[in-house]
């Protein structure tokens, strides 16, 4: 099928931008008045068990949020200062070399799951191949410095980690490009002209940006650890050991909670690292099939792009992904 390069429009806003959802918002306030309180509320809660769970769950979160907070700063930053237009303009004409180019761009401009889903309509509403700006989306969220050095902390003396989720995302990011280059429908993808908008000037963007990023992405890293945590100290280790101890069924498992939980990448490491009974492989597809595709990366696919895109892009990313994370883990780990 060939492809077609939407042309340049800017449009308004079709609809006004709706912040931040509430319920991450209270869920970020909840968890900071809790860390804040904790020593008010300690005598009451001299509960082995609950001790064990809050030690787990705030040693997660204290380990994770520097490096997401990292994250949205740099992708807010990218948002305000570098237009997509620009990186339009630099892309390959030819559609391979453009869909490589825009794969490699994610490792030198990083940006979260929350950020790369809107740059990448951007990307296409100013004339990018849309297979390259698919790449991009893809690779920034998952390959980019800041992910893997929170990669090389969370698993200390384990380079071989942090080189499996580099080349299992990068080469997800490239297989799932070069799909949509021959076989995709990019006129699913010309629905980013009438709904991607810059916010205005760039200290507008870069604070709402930022402040958008982390209210949501933090929303889900407290709901990340809270699991990782109840993990390791209600489920029975029976229960986690007959799971882990069978490889299809450890992958299976890592891999829904990877759609379901939605963690942001920057910090995804530091909650598999949490889980030490599973198999390095279905680690390893935690970390690539999250940034790829979960409930939140497709319900933004779809309000960017529209249901019809999301539901046949994301069926694609999470194949490519697994199969990428398997053949890799079953090589380097």
């Amino acid at each position: 099928m060939a492809q077609t390069v939407p042309p340049v429009l800017d449009r308004p806003p079709s609809r006004p931008d709706r912040g931040v959802p509430v319920a991450a918002t209270a869920v970020v306030l909840a968890v900071l008045a809790a860390s804040v309180l904790r020593p008010l509320f300690a005598p009451w809660l001299d509960v082995p068990s609950l001790q064990l769970w809050s030690t787990v769950f705030v040693a997660l979160m204290i380990q994770a949020t520097p490096f997401l907070l990292l994250g949205v700063v740099v992708s807010g930053a990218l948002a305000a200062l570098v237009p997509p237009a620009f990186i339009a303009r630099v892309l390959p004409r030819n559609g391979a070399l453009a869909v490589g180019a825009g794969a490699c761009a994610g490792t030198l401009l990083p940006g979260c799951e929350c950020g790369s889903v809107p740059i990448s309509g951007r990307l296409v509403s100013r004339g990018a191949p849309p297979a390259a700006a698919l790449a991009f989306m893809l690779a920034a969220p998952a390959i980019n410095p800041i992910v893997l050095l929170s990669t090389a902390v969370a698993f200390p003396g384990q380079p071989e980690v942090v080189a499996a989720r580099f080349l299992a995302s990068l080469a997800t990011a490239v297989v799932v490009g070069l799909i949509w280059l021959r076989r995709g429908d990019d006129e699913a993808l010309v629905r980013a002209l009438r709904r991607i908008h810059d916010r205005g000037d760039r200290l507008s963007t870069f604070v709402a940006t930022t402040r958008h990023d982390f209210l949501l992405a933090g929303g889900y890293l407290v709901l990340g650890a809270a699991v990782a945590a109840t993990a390791q100290t209600v489920v029975p280790p029976e229960v986690i050991d007959t799971v882990a101890g069978n490889v299809v069924l450890a992958v299976a498992v890592l891999t829904l909670l990877a759609i379901i939980l939605s963690i942001c990448s920057e910090a995804d490491a530091f909650v598999v690292a949490g889980l030490p009974q599973f198999p390095m492989v279905a680690r390893l597809a935690f970390l690539v099939v999250g940034p790829v595709v979960d409930i939140k990366l497709v319900a933004m696919q779809a309000g960017v792009f529209g249901k019809r895109f999301a539901v046949t892009f994301a069926p694609l990313a999470l194949v490519v992904s697994l199969t990428a994370a398997v053949l890799v883990g079953w090589w380097l780990l």
